[in-house]
């Protein structure tokens, strides 16, 4: 399983795997793919450079990549205390009565609330980068649009490649313009921020719109057949995110979680902005009910909901609550059926890919190779 893009970056196998989990990215490159590790959580430089210290020490010489979320326009002398400012007392309310509604307990004293929300932040994304270029990171991705353009040029400088996921033609044609080199399709099944172009339809498309680039297929892949599908619609990889996240390198904060995952079929999810204030595919929940009912005061607009909801959320994993317990995930949760390592994910992929390219060649009377 080889293309072009494979060769460049070193890599055995065109498996692109987004984690926020230091362990299963090591894996995901150990086991021939590209590990990618999520830097949104990460507030303060120590604890991104400490991880990404254990992700070097761990990949056996394999390349790895790092994603941050930065917005291609710079925004100067804004403090997230600015921003907490505006939100609205009555959003505030209507947080602490549907804690209160499921009885969630508060934190304890002096025990920390979960990272929050403020990766998004020019001041904290230039921390990251900061730090990431001083490590042999062989791919920078950008998951809200285009980076600035000092920031490709400085990735360009170090031999980088920067990738950019766009949910339409027109976002890609912009990557494109702005000096990217790889642009990640991804279609509405995908879990977390997506758009709502499904990946048969936006695969393609996109692949036409920002030819010669390299694209990678990313939203509801999680089957050899599903990569294979993906490559011979022109895809030069697959951006793969929520299938991680049943693995057992995988770091998630409770039990009951994994529970639900394991549970969930491909109709559980929703697209909703009760996360971060912009579409997200999640898990549905009687907290993102609570967020999308007609009754309720609707939702802010990023970064406003991930900063009014990010205490919250810790407590509703710290308590394990379950009903109102979620994660972006996509619709790919329901072959998400039973907790395997990363590496015995990667032999599902290549060895499904095989069978599939297989029975294509029987179909069009060539015999397997």
């Amino acid at each position: 399983m080889q293309t072009e893009l494979s060769k460049q970056l070193g890599v055995e196998h065109p498996l692109f795997g987004f984690t926020p989990f230091p362990a299963v990215a090591a894996a995901i490159s150990r086991a021939g793919g590209l590990g990618v590790l999520g830097a949104v959580r990460y507030t303060a430089p120590d604890d991104l450079k400490r991880d990404l210290d254990w992700v070097e020490a761990h990949v056996e010489g394999r390349p790895y990549g790092l994603d941050v979320v930065m917005p291609a326009k710079k925004v100067e002398g804004v403090t997230e205390a600015d921003v907490e400012a505006m939100i609205p007392e009555g959003h505030r309310q209507f947080v602490k009565d549907t804690l209160a509604e499921y009885g969630v307990p508060e934190l304890a004293d002096g025990e920390a609330s979960g990272w929050r929300i403020t990766g998004w932040m020019e001041q904290v994304a230039r921390s990251q980068l900061d730090v990431a270029f001083d490590y042999p990171i062989k791919l920078l991705a950008n998951a809200l649009g285009s980076p600035p353009a000092d920031v490709v040029r400085r990735a360009h400088d170090r031999g980088v490649l920067v990738a950019a996921l766009a949910g339409s033609a027109r976002h890609a044609r912009k990557h494109q313009q702005a000096g990217i080199d790889i642009v990640v399709a991804q279609g509405y099944e995908a879990g977390g921020h997506t758009g709502e172009i499904g990946s048969l339809v936006l695969t393609p498309e996109v692949i036409d719109a920002v030819a010669p680039l390299p694209v990678l297929a990313a939203g509801g892949i999680g089957s050899g057949r599903q990569v294979a599908a993906a490559l011979t619609l022109g895809a030069q990889g697959v951006w793969l995110g929520s299938i991680w996240l049943t693995t057992t390198e995988a770091e998630l904060p409770s039990r009951a979680l994994v529970r639900k995952l394991l549970a969930a079929g491909s109709g559980d999810t929703v697209r909703s902005r009760a996360l971060t204030g912009k579409p997200a595919r999640q898990l549905r929940t009687e907290w993102t009910d609570a967020w999308d009912d007609a009754g309720g005061p609707g939702t802010l607009p990023m970064p406003l909901q991930g900063l009014l909801v990010a205490d919250a959320i810790s407590r509703i994993q710290r308590y394990e609550v379950e009903p109102l317990l979620g994660t972006p995930v996509g619709q790919i949760v329901g072959r998400m059926n039973e907790e395997r390592s990363v590496q015995a994910v990667v032999d599902d992929l290549t060895r499904g890919f095989e069978r599939a390219v297989d029975r294509v060649n029987r179909i069009a009377g060539r015999s397997p190779q």
